[in-house]
């Protein structure tokens, strides 16, 4: 989403605004009392209003002792605060003794640069919410936000626990763009307010500072957005002659503009929860009341718990959300970077065929720039205004990697082509010779809701100047975004810098490739040599002599002989295809023998999807065919191509050995941990490396008698004739075990006869 459109001085205005020292504002809020503290915890500064809680006078504290005040057990508490980073809170209860009576609060001491600060609410009860009561408001919550998988409905749930918490007029999920602006994705309102859901607000809703407090801080709460800020005295700390950094503190009071905004929103007391993803700020959980509304710190903390809670969960409902695109890029990304690596001509690589290389980032156009050859694949500028292109990056993009959805605002040149390349995304190949590749997007023409008209927030002032004030109405406002396209998403660009590494890897390795397969080559020839000549020569060629013979002799001699004699001819014929499979299957064990690992991080989904494509494709009854894939399957360091042998074996092997009406075979895998110690120790099967999964293929087929379980793996053995299930070497499983013994791995079997199969193997 775009951010409305500024002048030089309205831009000045709002870095002016951006500036704003809120984190020091010399003030709090009234409801509670705040003492600043030395490293000795003498009292330097109190909040003007000490008097009202504490029946002390400011002046009667200044200087003190914090023991003046507070038991010493308690002051060891805050004594702690010393030890600790800056911003690390310690809570306790305390009951002091003011003017009339006793009272109690909630207190608050973190450590700050300076020394140590201690804020003092009031409560009515000595008694912190109990562990029941927590689980009681915030246990079920949490157990629905954990059952729900889809991001929408997840953020609409967050919202909803909250509101039943609090009891706030409105609660909404505010997310964050990438330009720092921001729209309401969740909200549980009281019904007769108008909704915000759906509606933008620019960057300068919620200023940088602000944000960057959010940030650090994950909880604001403001009960009474009309009531007066309380001093601080004195205005400056005498240690440090400035203004004191109330960045963490609870009761550090607002500013002025932020009042006016919401006051104008008609709201009167505001709870804001940090939603932070990988360390940075994803958005926030704001709370709404339209009249002043305390909360006690015990459901604060609770709230800020669900949003270290929610945080938490965003992860892995982002990932949900978005994993059918992501793996559908990993797939496509995997076979394309395979198809590069294999091949001779490089440009043929990248753009046959075309759809390949812009489905890699999902754009509609692409050039390959390899020096002064621009090679154009899709929809795109054309060639002129391509190498124009390419040589104002030249000059203005210094990284390897630049996108923009707004290209023609960057580049006036680039309006001319508007309609073919509005986004785009740059990918730097080399940095000594000019080695692009550009994707393109068009222009779409998005309308975009505001909640209000975002240039009303800058007033012009008599003499020329801007200032940032708060605007008055909220009622949906609606732009229309010319000259941009869909945005580049960050899977996107992560797909063409995984594309980038990998043709630079390409480059750099091929050389010294091409060296170890010479020296390998140089070393084994000689061996491999001397067993093809005798597998394909001394064996094969004597065998095609009988099998041709034996055939002549069957055309053409056939009324010569009697049916004793046809049989037994027929028979050699047989026996010698039979040979030749046998002689096959050696030579491929050999093959085995002397190969070289080419170990490459493979995500075991697309090969199996492969594996899978070319099973269904050799049968003929394939759609009754039912394979089971319970959960993805991790990524693994492994020879691609060998393990792929290793599925297609096994997986060919369950449906051949199965008699049953109803096929099925269940692929998947867990680790050491999952409870499959007791199959291993029924199998006799060495302990694997708890560190990596185990993979298991299990069907409903025939099954295997317990005492043919490890023979099954030996170079031609059959548990059948050949005329049952299909026939074969025998060699299969002996290959299988081959490959996973050559990747430092294990492979065993349980079995039932009657009930089916299942085989372990492991990669290490």
């Amino acid at each position: 989403m775009s951010q409305p459109e500024y002048t030089t001085a309205q831009a000045t205005a709002l870095t002016n605004h951006d500036r704003k020292p809120i984190h020091i504002p010399g003030s709090i809020q009234p409801h509670g009392v705040l003492l600043a503290l030395s490293t000795q915890l003498e009292i330097l500064q109190v909040s003007n209003n000490t008097q009202v809680y504490l029946g002390k006078e400011p002046e009667d504290l200044l200087g003190r002792p914090l023991s003046y005040l507070i038991d010493p057990r308690q002051v060891e508490i805050v004594k702690q605060c010393l030890g600790k980073k800056i911003g690390t809170a310690n809570a306790f209860k305390v009951l002091i003794n003011t003017l009339n009576c006793e009272r109690y609060f909630d207190a608050i001491a973190h450590r700050t640069e300076e020394a140590v600060i201690l804020e003092l609410e009031p409560t009515d009860s000595e008694s912190e919410v109990s562990f029941l009561s927590f689980h009681a408001l915030a246990g079920e919550a949490i157990a629905k936000m954990q059952r729900t998988s889809n991001l929408v409905e997840f953020l609409h749930l967050v919202a909803e626990e909250v509101q039943k918490i609090i009891g706030f007029d409105r609660v909404m999920v505010y997310q964050f763009d990438e330009s720092e602006a921001g729209s309401v994705v969740a909200e549980v309102k009281r019904e007769d307010l108008s909704p915000y859901l759906g509606l933008h607000y620019p960057a300068t809703d919620i200023p940088a500072q602000a944000r960057e407090l959010y940030t650090r801080c994950f909880l604001r709460f403001l009960p009474d957005l009309t009531a007066e800020p309380i001093k601080l005295i004195p205005t400056e700390n005498p240690t440090t002659h400035q203004h004191l950094n109330l960045s963490y503190c609870l009761l550090r009071s607002f500013d002025r503009c932020c009042t006016e905004y919401h006051q104008n929103m008609g709201v009167k007391a505001l709870l804001v929860i940090s939603i932070i993803q990988e360390q940075k700020l994803w958005g926030l959980i704001s709370c709404h009341h339209q009249t002043p509304k305390y909360v006690s710190y015990e459901v604060l903390k609770m709230c800020e718990f669900l949003g270290q809670i929610v945080s938490s969960e965003l992860a892995h409902k982002i990932s949900y959300s978005e994993w059918d695109y992501k793996v559908k890029l990993k797939s496509l990304q995997s076979e394309f970077l395979e198809s590069i690596s294999q091949a001779d001509n490089f440009i043929d690589a990248l753009i046959k065929p075309e759809i390949r290389l812009l489905d890699l980032v999902s754009a509609s156009g692409a050039a390959v720039c390899l020096d002064n050859e621009i090679t154009l694949v899709g929809t795109t500028p054309n060639i002129y205004e391509v190498q124009a292109l390419i040589e104002w990056a030249d000059t203005q993009v210094s990284d390897n990697l630049f996108s923009t959805d707004s290209l023609p605002k960057l580049n006036s040149e680039a309006l001319i082509f508007k309609d073919t390349a509005s986004g785009l995304l740059l990918l730097r190949i080399s940095k000594v010779r000019r080695y692009y590749i550009l994707w393109f997007r068009p222009e779409v023409i998005q309308t975009v809701h505001w909640a209000g008209n975002p240039q009303e927030s800058i007033q012009a002032q008599a003499d020329g100047s801007y200032t940032l004030s708060p605007r008055k109405s909220f009622e949906q406002w609606q732009e229309t975004v010319r000259l941009t396209s869909l945005p580049w998403k960050p899977c996107e660009l992560d797909s063409a810098i995984a594309l980038r590494n990998a043709i630079v890897g390409i480059v750099l390795s091929k050389a010294d490739e091409l060296a170890k397969i010479n020296l390998e080559l140089e070393r084994s020839n000689q061996e491999l040599a001397s067993f093809a000549y005798a597998a394909s020569h001394d064996l094969k060629e004597p065998l095609r002599g009988i099998y041709n013979f034996s055939t002549v002799l069957l055309e053409d001699y056939a009324q010569v002989l009697d049916d004793e004699g046809i049989e037994c001819l027929q028979t050699v014929v047989s026996l010698s295809v039979r040979m030749e499979t046998l002689i096959n299957a050696l030579l491929r064990l050999s093959q085995l023998g002397q190969a070289q690992l080419r170990l490459q991080a493979t995500d075991l989904n697309e090969l199996l999807n492969q594996v899978i494509d070319v099973f269904r494709a050799s049968r003929q009854d394939s759609g009754l065919v039912d394979i089971r894939i319970p959960r993805p399957l991790p990524t693994v360091l492994c020879d691609r191509v060998l393990v792929n042998e290793v599925f297609s074996n096994l997986l060919g092997n369950a449906f051949k050995y199965n008699d049953k009406a109803e096929q099925w075979v269940e692929i998947g895998y867990f680790s050491q941990e999952a409870g499959v110690q007791g199959d291993k120790e029924n199998n006799q099967c060495p302990i694997p490396n708890p560190q990596c999964p185990i993979f298991y293929i299990r069907d409903n087929g025939i099954g295997i008698p317990h005492h043919h379980l490890e023979t099954i793996f030996r170079l031609f053995k059959r548990l059948h004739s050949q005329e049952k299930y299909g026939g074969g070497a025998g060699a299969g499983l002996a290959i299988v075990k081959k490959i996973v013994e050559l990747h430092n791995g294990k492979i065993w079997v349980k079995s039932t006869v009657g009930v089916g199969s299942m085989f372990y193997f492991t990669l290490e």
